[in-house]
């Protein structure tokens, strides 16, 4: 891991759980680095696996309300321009917008445990004007999971919390298929539900 990734989550942890919620917030380090770095903290006994989560609920949530807001005022020639800075390029975009179109706003809780499409799928709900209430709500119990299962995994590790990419993985793959499944079913029952109505 580089030397500037290092200093950041150094001086993050010297902000106990407000650090944790920049670290997410400001999107310069993936957000699995971030809360597996809040799992050593606790392991650590700097703050609580309790607060870490909230912490982590809250930063993951701020940081994709502001890729919501740059969707919504930016629109997709900035994020075109500059979403490389927050880890989003060009490819990311068009599957995520695929992914909104044919699922619809539902997607944006079951997306975010889906790798590529997890931080972009902000980009369309921002774009379309999604409920912004809706939106939230969506993304702050996604985050849930998410930020609890990587702050136990770097607990766990505790000194060797950098290797959680490694360890997630068993945990990670069947999460995303059964994203996946409630996508599949979410798009069926809207469908069934449409031509009832027009029947």
């Amino acid at each position: 891991m580089g030397d500037i990734v290092h200093s950041l989550l150094q001086a993050f942890a010297g902000l106990g759980y407000v650090g944790i919620i920049l670290g997410l917030a400001i999107e310069i380090i993936p957000s699995e680095i971030v809360l597996a770095f809040a799992g050593y903290l606790v392991s650590q006994g700097n703050v609580s696996f309790i607060g870490a989560v909230i912490a982590g609920v809250i930063g993951g949530t701020i940081a994709q309300m502001i890729i919501y807001w740059i969707g919504a005022y930016g629109g997709r020639p900035f994020l075109k321009k500059f979403g490389k800075y927050i880890f989003i390029h060009e490819h990311h975009i068009e599957l995520a917008e695929k992914w909104f179109d044919k699922y619809g706003s539902g997607v944006v809780f079951t997306a975010r445990f889906v790798p590529v499409v997890r931080h972009a799928i902000s980009i369309p709900a921002g774009i379309t004007k999604m409920s912004f209430g809706k939106f939230t709500l969506y993304t702050g119990l996604a985050a849930i999971p998410w930020s609890i299962l990587f702050i136990y995994l770097g607990h766990k590790l505790a000194s060797n919390w950098e290797q959680v990419n490694e360890l997630a993985k068993p945990y990670v793959q069947p999460v995303m298929i059964i994203a996946v499944i409630v996508i599949v079913l979410y798009v069926v029952l809207t469908i069934f539900r449409k031509r009832k109505k027009t029947v």
